[in-house]
């Protein structure tokens, strides 16, 4: 069973790691929303999964709107916990953005942008038969 807990351990707080995260990360993206993330890196003083969440004040000029979706995509990533550490591993810092001037309506909108965004990076990582 999943643990559905986003502990202080998970939240990705220091400079020093979100420097290095965007130093040497990985972007991807689905639809409205993008990922950078750093696997297994040497530099890396965690073991388990650390996310990080913004919001551009580009997109969303009104505090309000910006925390929302910050919420959201906290949400999406703490209910699917599973999901994401199987697509992108135990050893991972990550911090997702919302990139799109829209308000998304409904929860679901938001998750199942995450879940395109997870089922596609396992899928470049398995190899086709």
């Amino acid at each position: 069973m999943s643990d559905f807990k986003y502990p202080k351990q998970e939240k990705l707080k220091k400079d020093t790691e979100i420097t290095l995260l965007f130093a040497k990360g990985k972007w991807r993206s689905s639809g409205n929303l993008r990922i950078i993330i750093l696997k297994n890196h040497a530099d890396l003083q965690t073991e388990n999964v650390k996310l990080g969440v913004s919001v551009s004040k580009r997109y969303f000029k009104k505090a309000v709107y910006r925390n929302r979706v910050k919420r959201l995509l906290r949400e999406c990533y703490r209910l699917n916990k599973d999901l994401f550490r199987e697509s992108f591993g135990d050893k991972t810092i990550a911090m997702l953005f919302w990139v799109s001037n829209e308000l998304p309506e409904k929860f679901q909108d938001v998750e199942a942008e995450f879940i395109k965004l997870c089922q596609s990076q396992s899928q470049k990582k398995s190899p086709s038969v």
